[in-house]
């Protein structure tokens, strides 16, 4: 009996590990659930774009719903916000939920802005938005499972959602000193100076992914925001292209910008 039982078992355990256990069934719940806080961040005029100009809207970058003393709120990164608004058209910042055709246009306003961190944080018009939750801890390690949903190259792909799935392959410096001092401009230097640790991603991004949220597949919190570019400028100055390595500003630099008045 007691060997039928060890035997039993065994082919239990065997066929988890063979079908991948629970594991492969966890993100598409966890993607169901999420989603739908997951946001485009752009432009849009009120009425109709005028004759000749710009598209009624603009797809830039990526955002997602947060909430923070009971307020809702949707973050980004500082550079997908549009400074180039058609003002005399009264185009405005907006965010768009939902998907392709189903999708809703909401006009934005720009509350707090981190310029050295790249995170913004936007106040919406409309129906309160589910949110994502916040990791409250830092004690992220090499290794994680994470995962971000956004909209990659959305001029052209449109407004579906997409997911990567990947792991925190390092955490490393936002900027480094270039070999030779020739090659250390501006902005290298600035983050030289305040210097902050990244998450380094084995996933790749595509412009349009910047400003996601890079969350936990175990449990959904976010622990990161995608940066596409501002990364980059800092760690890839010696490059003659940009590599398609991802990174995130950690949440903690998020959680700082939200708690402040």
């Amino acid at each position: 009996m007691i060997y039928r039982v060890t035997q039993y078992c065994y082919l239990l355990l065997l066929s988890l590990l063979l079908s991948g256990g629970s594991a492969a069934e966890e993100l598409p719940d966890l993607l169901e659930r999420l989603t739908p806080s997951v946001v485009g961040v752009g432009a849009a005029y009120p009425l109709r774009a005028p004759t000749g100009g710009r598209p009624p809207r603009r797809l830039l970058g990526t955002g997602f719903v947060v909430e923070s003393e009971g307020k809702s709120y949707v973050v980004t990164n500082a550079h997908v916000i549009p400074t180039d608004l058609d003002s005399d058209g009264r185009e405005q910042l907006a965010v768009f939920s939902g998907r392709g055709k189903l999708s809703q246009q909401r006009f934005a306003r720009l509350l707090k802005n981190d310029a050295q961190h790249d995170l913004a944080v936007l106040a919406y018009e409309g129906d309160r938005l589910p949110a994502m939750t916040l990791a409250t801890d830092d004690r992220v390690r090499p290794g994680e499972r994470v995962a971000f949903t956004g909209f990659p190259i959305g001029a052209v792909l449109g407004l579906y959602p997409i997911t990567h799935e990947g792991i925190v392959s390092a955490i490393t410096p936002v900027a480094r000193p270039a070999d030779q001092g020739r090659y250390l401009d501006a902005v290298q230097m600035s983050r030289l100076r305040k210097p902050f640790d990244v998450y380094q991603l084995d996933a790749i991004a595509y412009p349009g992914n910047s400003g996601s949220a890079v969350y936990r597949v175990a449990t959904g919190e976010v622990i990161g925001v995608m940066n596409s570019v501002f990364v980059k400028e800092s760690r890839e100055t010696l490059l003659s292209a940009p590599s398609g390595i991802a990174y995130a500003i950690p949440v903690s630099h998020l959680r700082t910008l939200l708690d402040e008045n």
